[in-house]
């Protein structure tokens, strides 16, 4: 490992050393975070879509991955990859299912010492063509003013919620369970105002991790922190309330999730699951550096936490993208580290370091960071996964180039916490 750089995380004797290694290549779709778990003696891994899309296509590439190993498993060939027994998709005059699902975060019960119960934490995309909006209960979206999406002009935005689903084998079937978080028709962005050709506002891209009896989310926050105009409607305003923001919901309450999320309001978790919350304060971009509104495309903000806890620094990390221009262009990578073990106490949960850039490929758009665990004889005793890997850890992300567009890891990722002199 001598092609290294060694970086100042901003929190006192911790350093990370990204080592250079041999690039590895995943051979199924990724389009999310990766959600990894050990089912048994079997690590497995859940990348890829499933459900109905409207702009982009309707799919069937949610799929599982296993192996004796980490590296096995992220080294499989596409025909291994096999296919979960998936609930169906709902027509959009009925309850149930909506819109494109994908796994980007998985809690493990630990009651269920067989570990195969899994709840499934899903970025879930709907138009408004597919979660009809109902004046009754102000649920759904309405298509006034519709803003362009990723495919131009001729298509239209998606908007992000975030449900959970539920295995009792190891990930094979799930069911659905319900929506988690999500931001209601009145404080979508909309044209003249939306420049940013993805989203109109809603919440997406979670990464869940449990400290003490309640299991916190991370997530991106897209809407406008209010009731949205083009007469009100100010980019101050709405830089405000956006970025990567937490909510959390007690353990015993994941089998029907559903109004039983709290977000962080400011000063507690007391706003509700579908209200307005505030930020994590250390995760916005100043305006004197770039950052401002996600409507505007061409201001900086981060998003697509992923978080785990590394016992090698007694620190949460959590992994980071950057949209730095329309489309949700953006060529860099960040970390930021969190000391405080017990999220619950105080605002423990927003005391985040300022993010540190750790890979940067001008020219490209690298999306889903990820830290998987080695196969050390520490890690697999541990049953490491995504959410506690150790010293040593494999950064994995999404390399788009042109055409190309790669999963993949180049850099093992060291952290170290050095001794006092």
């Amino acid at each position: 490992m001598t092609d290294s750089i060694e970086l100042e995380t901003g929190i006192d004797s911790v350093v990370v050393r990204l080592h250079r290694v041999t690039r590895q290549v995943f051979q199924s779709w990724v389009d999310c975070n990766m959600s990894t778990a050990w089912v048994g003696d079997r690590f497995r891994v859940f990348p890829g879509k499933y459900g109905e899309d409207p702009v982009w296509g309707d799919a069937r590439e949610l799929k599982i991955g296993e192996a004796g190993s980490v590296k096995e498993a992220f080294a499989l060939p596409k025909e291994k990859f096999l296919s979960p027994i998936l609930p169906s998709v709902a027509k959009n005059t009925e309850t149930g299912l909506h819109g494109s699902v994908w796994f980007e975060s998985m809690y493990q019960d630990s009651n269920d010492l067989s570990g195969n119960t899994l709840y499934a934490l899903y970025h879930n995309e709907n138009y408004p063509s597919t979660l009809l909006y109902d004046a009754k209960t102000g649920e759904g979206l309405t298509n006034d003013n519709w803003p362009p999406g990723l495919l131009g002009d001729a298509s239209i935005q998606a908007v992000p919620r975030i449900g959970i689903m539920k295995s009792v084998n190891g990930g094979d079937s799930w069911e659905d369970r319900g929506i988690l978080l999500q931001d209601r028709n009145e404080r979508m962005i909309r044209l003249p105002i939306n420049k940013n050709y993805c989203f109109p506002g809603g919440v997406g891209d979670p990464s869940a991790i449990a400290s003490g009896e309640y299991l916190y989310i991370f997530f991106g926050e897209y809407a406008y922190p209010g009731k949205w105009s083009t007469e009100s409607w100010t980019a101050e305003m709405e830089a405000s309330g956006q970025c990567v923001s937490v909510a959390r919901i007690l353990i015993s309450e994941l089998d029907n999730p559903t109004q039983k999320a709290k977000r962080w309001d400011g000063k507690s978790f007391s706003a509700d699951w579908d209200g307005i919350g505030e930020p994590i304060k250390p995760l916005q971009i100043p305006r004197s550096e770039g950052g401002g509104a996600v409507s505007q495309g061409s201001e900086k903000y981060y998003w697509g936490p992923s978080v785990s806890w590394n016992d090698e620094i007694d620190c949460w990390v959590m992994l980071l993208g950057r949209v730095d221009a329309p489309f949700w262009v953006g060529d860099s990578l960040f970390m930021s580290l969190n000391p405080n073990k017990n999220l619950g106490e105080g605002d423990n949960s927003q005391q985040w370091s300022k993010p540190i850039e750790i890979v940067r490929q001008p020219k490209h758009t690298l999306w889903y960071p990820s830290l998987q665990p080695d196969d050390s004889i520490e890690s697999l005793t541990k049953r490491r996964t995504c959410l506690n890997p150790g010293r040593l850890s494999y950064l994995w992300y999404k390399d788009m180039h042109k055409d190309e567009h790669l999963y993949l890891s180049e850099y093992l990722v060291e952290f170290i916490r050095k001794k006092s002199s």
